[in-house]
């Protein structure tokens, strides 16, 4: 499943209770080439909650035994919420949404990036994070979802970042941004996912295929689910 990296690699993902995170974790714990595949979520033990940045580096310690990690996927991410839906227009903005949705697409990636970057392995490692071509400035032509759009445009600068300071002190590390598409999922499902969107599972697989592939001169870039390289 993943030829590059070597025999008994050891997997992390990040946001494994969620459907995509979950996805990955199946398919990792199959792989027979895979010695040690676990994740962590907000009920997990260790727990990651962005609601409690202190919980990301106790996380990151507590782990810190079961690495060095091959791989770390960070699979959380928020569309909307029971009070919070993507703005239609720019009348729709408020502080509160802003914050809650850049606190878990942005701010607790970037922290989970500095705090995690150290659990990978020297000789080869990749850590992906998954973020949404919507947040794409370049591809943006139809506007609106204000704040989600934002949001992963800030994750992908965040990453972009890490990738150039971790060249000079991990240089063996891949960064890669990934959109999976549209997914049957909880949080596609008020935007016709469960009619639109495919498999979790088939999302994760692909997505696997990606971060297999790229070589490592594509760290801090930012790829889609079909293998297209997509523009900030």
């Amino acid at each position: 499943m993943m030829p590059s990296l070597p025999e008994g690699y050891r997997a992390l993902i990040i946001g494994s209770s969620g459907t995509i995170g979950s996805a990955f974790l199946e398919l990792l714990q199959s792989d027979p080439r895979c010695s040690h595949a676990i994740g962590i979520h907000r009920q997990s033990s260790p727990a990651i909650n962005y609601a409690d940045e202190a919980s990301i580096a106790i996380a990151a310690e507590a782990l810190a035994s079961s690495g060095p990690f091959h791989l770390i996927i960070n699979a959380i991410g928020v569309l909307h919420t029971d009070t919070w839906s993507p703005e239609k227009k720019g009348a729709d903005l408020c502080f509160g949404q802003l914050e809650a949705i850049f606190k878990i697409n942005a701010f607790g990636p970037a922290v989970t990036l500095s705090k995690f970057s150290s659990l990978l392995a020297k000789a080869n490692a990749i850590m992906a994070v998954i973020s949404a071509k919507v947040g794409s400035i370049e591809d943006n032509r139809l506007g609106g979802w204000y704040s989600y759009r934002a949001s992963k445009a800030a994750l992908n600068m965040l990453l972009k970042t890490t990738a150039i300071e971790l060249r000079r002190t991990q240089p063996n590390t891949k960064l890669i941004a990934l959109h999976p598409g549209t997914v049957n999922s909880r949080l596609s499902k008020p935007f016709k996912g469960e009619q639109i969107g495919r498999p979790a599972i088939d999302a994760a697989r692909d997505m696997l295929a990606v971060l297999n592939q790229l070589p490592l001169s594509e760290s801090g870039s930012f790829y889609s689910y079909s293998g297209e390289k997509l523009p900030w």
